[in-house]
């Protein structure tokens, strides 16, 4: 296919700029180009009267062009994908910061814009335009958008790269993250605004119940579901990856003990885990339990937070949180058993992956039934 030579020569100013610019904000600038690139493809789309065929041969001949002169990374499936982030986005950046804005620096874009020819002079004013930006649309990486494009549900994929932003994921830890279906796991426990609220802002943690999840996943710690295990090996697989265990649990945890003791009446007792939530300002007591939960495992956890509340927190600080984790939990036993206003929370939690489409299935039964 013969492409037009101003397209051409557009895209290659396009990446040509970019590559001239050692900035800081390195990724921003190849994600503000690859979305540059993608609303080009798609403004040359318009041009052909069979749009789908006319797109397909731009791109074959597109990638052809740039991968014989810029190498890999401008193949047909990476182009479409750019294409597809212009589409997904494209209401993210304001008119006056595309192809249209203005430099904020003229005095370098003139320097360095001295070095290329008048087409990427232009190609090279945007780019460094777009990557000057004060208020950046575009906050993660090129290889975290290709991953979020392939997020079909809207609010999930705004949730995910909202967290990704704010909790600094690696591209590792956002594929985990998805993977244990934590989306699905937070909206379960709200209600629809709630889960409005999760695409909107992603998890804000401003009382208890927004830390809780169900189940908890425990898959980092390569214990084996048909492996017989005690509390004490469970909880040292936990201190071992306590930086996973920190990034499942959730935002603001700050570890503090292990085996936390305490004493009254000559009697010595001993709390498995002990984290304090700067964002809740409050400690959060843990007890691990292997099997089914039982009315005395709550009452002991109980103790537990009467004791901390009473002899342990400081003027200022909040309520303390006991959650108890456990591998079977029967809620109707947690109902009578603790009072509405309890600060005691059961939770399960497994050591496999869970099913995404299991949960989704859950969350689907679960909105149907919550009454708007």
């Amino acid at each position: 296919m013969k492409l037009n030579p101003s397209f051409i020569d557009d895209v290659r100013g396009l990446i040509t700029a970019a590559r001239g610019i050692v900035a800081r904000g390195v990724d921003v600038v190849q994600v503000r180009t690859n979305y540059e690139i993608g609303r080009r493809i798609v403004e040359q789309e318009q041009h052909g009267k069979d749009r789908a065929a006319y797109g397909k041969e731009i791109l074959i001949a597109l990638a052809e062009r740039l991968t014989q002169e810029f190498g890999n990374g401008y193949s047909r499936s990476n182009l479409e994908y750019m294409r597809r982030f212009f589409l997904q986005y494209k209401d993210r950046v304001p008119i006056s910061q595309t192809a249209s804005g203005k430099s904020l620096d003229a005095e370098k874009s003139q320097t360095v814009s001295g070095q290329l020819g008048q087409r990427e002079d232009a190609a090279f004013r945007i780019v460094q335009t777009l990557s000057g930006q004060s208020s950046r649309p575009f906050s993660l990486s090129w290889s975290h958008y290709v991953f979020l494009l392939g997020i079909k549900n809207a609010d999930e994929r705004s949730f995910y790269e909202i967290e990704a932003t704010s909790e600094s994921w690696t591209l590792r830890e956002l594929k985990r993250q998805f993977d244990s279906g934590l989306y699905e796991r937070l909206a379960l426990s709200r209600d629809k605004e709630g889960i409005r609220q999760l695409a909107r802002e992603g998890q804000i943690v401003s009382q208890p119940q927004d830390l809780l999840k169900e189940p908890l996943v425990l898959e980092f710690l390569g214990l084996s579901e048909q492996t017989r295990y005690s509390e004490s090996e469970l909880e040292t697989a936990l201190i071992d990856q306590l930086g996973q265990f920190l990034l499942e649990l959730g935002k603001g945890f700050l570890f503090e003990a292990r085996q936390k003791r305490f004493s009254f009446d000559d009697e010595h007792f001993f709390v498995d885990l002990v984290f304090y939530n700067r964002l809740l300002r409050c400690y959060v007591l843990i007890d691990l339990k292997l099997g089914k939960l039982t009315h005395q495992d709550l009452g002991q956890m109980q103790m537990y937070v009467n004791y901390f509340d009473r002899h342990v927190r400081m003027e200022g600080e909040n309520a303390t949180i006991g959650i108890v984790l456990c591998k079977k939990k029967h809620q109707a036993l947690v109902e009578i058993t603790l009072p509405k206003d309890a600060n005691i929370h059961a939770r399960e939690y497994q050591l496999y992956l869970p099913g995404k489409e299991e949960l989704r299935r859950k969350l689907e039964e679960w909105t149907a039934g919550v009454g708007e």
